[in-house]
């Protein structure tokens, strides 16, 4: 088999195994949630300090998006500063802010939930943001223990000496 087959042979099974892997698993639920966190905030409207919330949801969001490409393309190499060898701790460095950020965005969410649940009410006719800040207050959370898990997860690899972030 001539080299570049199987050169692009070994990418593809790389990238089969990084899909199918914990922390792959983990970064899809990450963009799935994150997406829906933004899509509910931006639904509706908001005032205030539920623009941290949407900023944290959209700005990790496109920032775990692109971590997730270029580990699946296997490109990591590419960045410079932060590949190569660098990238395991450049994820869990990544993981863990986006779970310090995320619980802090869960903090916002919830003290709007609760500033707004008076109108929680069957009698009140009024256009009411509970359900939405309910609904976002729970994207919040689980997008920071899905962060959370993947940075204990990159942490414990970094700790055992380990230098990539999918084991082959």
């Amino acid at each position: 088999m001539p080299p570049e087959q199987q050169r692009h042979q070994s990418s593809l099974s790389i990238n089969r195994v990084f899909l199918k892997s914990f922390i792959g698993i983990l970064r899809l639920l990450q963009i799935l949630l994150g997406a829906m966190l933004w899509a509910t905030i931006a639904a509706n409207k908001y005032e205030g300090s539920v623009h941290f919330v949407l900023f944290v949801s959209v700005f990790f969001w496109l920032l775990t998006l692109a971590l997730y490409v270029l580990t699946l393309l296997d490109k990591q190499d590419l960045v410079p500063l932060l590949g190569g060898d660098r990238w395991l701790l450049s994820n869990t460095v990544h993981d863990l802010l986006a779970t310090m950020l995320y619980f802090a965005a869960l903090g916002i969410m919830i003290y709007k939930t609760r500033k707004n649940s008076f109108c929680n009410l069957e009698q009140y006719r009024h256009h009411c943001l509970y359900k939405a800040y309910l609904s976002a207050a729970v994207f919040s959370g689980i997008c920071a223990a899905t962060y959370l898990l993947s940075g204990i997860y990159g942490s414990c690899r970094k700790c055992r000496g380990e230098q990539t972030l999918v084991a082959t």
